[in-house]
């Protein structure tokens, strides 16, 4: 399976102005710029994308793992930083708060650091990962 998306670009990258367009029309003609990107102006940027994608994925792994383990989830939520200096990556946090019934602080904390390293963002990042959780 293979997912999509376009970046449209015109002018200097100071200057000029993009937009992002994923195939599901998630984004759609979504705007970018340098001023989105390196201050805080309006419009996304790449590491926000890669912040919502690692969460994304990291929560769904986890959920997988958990109930592959014989429990239910409840409410998994996972806000994810991504630490972008000097032109790179230096990290990507995620910091999870979790309500599993039943299961034990050892068992959780088994589970998640595996779905930490195993996760299919996880695996594609070049960066240190960290990762703080709260278990409920």
């Amino acid at each position: 399976m293979k997912r999509t998306a376009t970046a449209e670009w015109n002018g200097t990258v100071k200057e000029g102005k993009g937009t992002l367009t994923t195939k599901s029309k998630t984004l759609n003609k979504q705007n970018y710029s340098f001023h989105s990107r390196f201050e805080d102006g309006a419009g996304t940027n790449p590491e926000e994308l890669i912040a919502a994608a690692h969460a994304g994925c990291f929560t769904m792994a986890l959920s997988n793992m958990l109930t592959d383990a014989g429990y239910t989830p409840g409410d998994l939520h996972t806000e994810c930083a991504v630490d972008f200096q000097d032109l790179t990556i230096v990290e990507s946090h995620l910091e999870v708060t979790a309500e599993v019934p039943g299961i034990d602080k050892d068992e959780f904390d088994k589970i998640i650091n595996n779905a930490k390293e195993d996760c299919p963002i996880s695996k594609v990042l070049n960066t240190d990962i960290t990762m703080n959780y709260t278990l409920k």
